[in-house]
């Protein structure tokens, strides 16, 4: 039998759980890489974000702060 992973994610750009086989649209600015995410990809959970002319950070409540350096952004 094959190890499925079962932990939910979340669009980080619109909160919504991601369902496997189901469309999952990322907005235009989002895609281009202008856009922070808002929701934790984690939990779904609306994120505090700070945006700086050199990048961003994202701090949700349950899961800890993300950066931009993280997806090399920054």
């Amino acid at each position: 039998m094959a190890d499925v992973d079962v932990t939910e994610r979340y669009n980080a750009y619109t909160g919504l759980r991601i369902v496997p086989g189901v469309d999952d649209p990322v907005p235009a600015a989002a895609a281009l890489g202008l856009e922070p995410p808002r929701f934790c990809e984690d939990c779904g959970r609306r994120m505090i974000v700070q945006v700086s002319p050199d990048g961003w950070w994202a701090k949700c409540s349950r899961h800890g702060v993300r950066d931009s350096t993280a997806g090399e952004r920054r």
